[in-house]
């Protein structure tokens, strides 16, 4: 008897402890039409995520551009969602009885997550990064800030560049899906005791949505932080705080389930105490991949941080214009930071625990949207 739960109208995931492993002549065998056990499919690997094989379909559903999944037990189950054009017949027979594929069925709903999915709300994906490979970062893409100097904030690493150490790709096991890794390090370069790396992407943008979805370090004296600064100087002899900072998310180690968001403008910046900022608690920040979403439209800036299934979930900050340029900058081409800062003026109030390095933020994928 094969015992299996139904999720959706669309398709079948089958409960492994009771399904008797079936390949013929090297051919997968089909269940339900859209599920199958032992088996794969190669590459285009858009997401993965722990879970129960139940509950991979599911996600499968819930997640915008998944279109196929498999589920292994690797690290303890894993669901690896993909995307792209694909059929039963791309799936391959494997030695693996415990896993399992599946495909979405042609009536699946891609708008899913009360119109959550970018698509949904007539965004247009125009830019990605998704790490898929092990190696350098990609300098087309992306360039370093270097040096030692404290970045305004006292801050104790050197920020090196495309250093192997501090910023590089790695696949995850037994996947075609990658990630990025920034990594601190304690270790002597240039005067300063620790290393990092602080990434900048090449591409400017003005309005639009950006996501990152990333695994944040834990470890008193850490500053990770994903924000935005703008292409040049536009307003005033001065170019921070009087052109604008975008903080999507900052969050410092020794608080590891606050995330914060953040404006700083020419009236309201934290040098005169008077940025507006807000925060979100996530329990699972440092142990789960989690999807950072900034929209950023003409008359407002919002934030928020969620899962795959609803990438918008919960509600960081809003901050509408107001008056002239010193209280809103933002209509004017940014950048994206990505970064782990070591100490500093607000990273280092506790001080440095010197035994939690090296200290990893792990970043899935970069994306930004525009309005179409």
């Amino acid at each position: 008897m094969i015992n299996c739960l139904p999720f959706s109208r669309v398709i079948l995931v089958c409960c492994v402890s009771v399904l008797v492993t079936r390949v013929i002549a090297g051919k997968v065998q089909w269940y339900g039409q859209n599920w199958a056990r032992a088996c794969d499919f190669f590459a285009n690997d858009l997401s993965n995520v722990r879970s129960l094989p139940e509950h991979c379909g599911p996600k499968c559903e819930q997640t915008p551009r998944c279109t196929h999944f498999a589920w292994s037990r690797w690290n303890g189950g894993t669901c690896w969602m993909k995307h792209g054009s694909a059929s039963k017949s791309d799936a391959f027979s494997t030695s693996d009885s415990s896993m399992i594929c599946g495909v979405l069925g042609q009536n699946h709903n891609r708008v899913s997550n009360n119109g959550k999915n970018p698509n949904s709300k007539g965004w247009k994906l125009i830019w990605e990064d998704s790490f898929d490979w092990t190696g350098h970062v990609d300098t087309t893409k992306w360039d370093f800030d270097v040096g030692g100097h404290g970045f305004g904030n006292n801050e104790k690493q050197y920020y090196t560049n495309n250093r192997w150490e501090n910023a590089r790709c790695e696949l995850f096991p037994h996947s075609n899906n990658g990630r990025l890794i920034i990594e601190a390090r304690h270790e002597h370069m240039h005067g300063s005791s620790y290393t990092s790396a602080r990434m900048k992407s090449k591409q400017k943008w003005t309005y639009g949505r950006l996501q990152i979805r990333a695994k944040l370090p834990t470890g008193r004296g850490l500053w990770p932080a994903l924000w935005m600064l703008p292409e040049r100087q536009t307003y005033s002899n001065t170019y921070w705080p009087d052109n604008g900072e975008i903080d999507l998310m900052e969050q410092v180690g020794y608080e590891p389930t606050r995330i914060h968001s953040s404006i700083h403008t020419k009236a309201h910046n934290h040098m005169i105490h008077t940025h507006k900022t807000d925060s979100a608690i996530v329990d699972d920040a440092t142990s789960n991949f989690k999807i950072y979403t900034l929209d950023w439209y003409p008359d407002k800036l919002q934030t928020f941080v969620g899962d795959d299934g609803d990438p918008l979930a919960k509600h960081i900050f809003t901050w509408d214009k107001q008056g002239d340029w010193t209280k809103w900058p933002f209509d004017k081409p940014f950048f994206v930071i990505m970064n782990i800062a070591v100490g500093g003026n607000w990273g280092g109030q506790r001080g440095v625990d010197n035994n939690i390095f090296p200290g990893r933020m792990e970043i899935d994928w970069v994306r930004f949207y525009q309005q179409s």
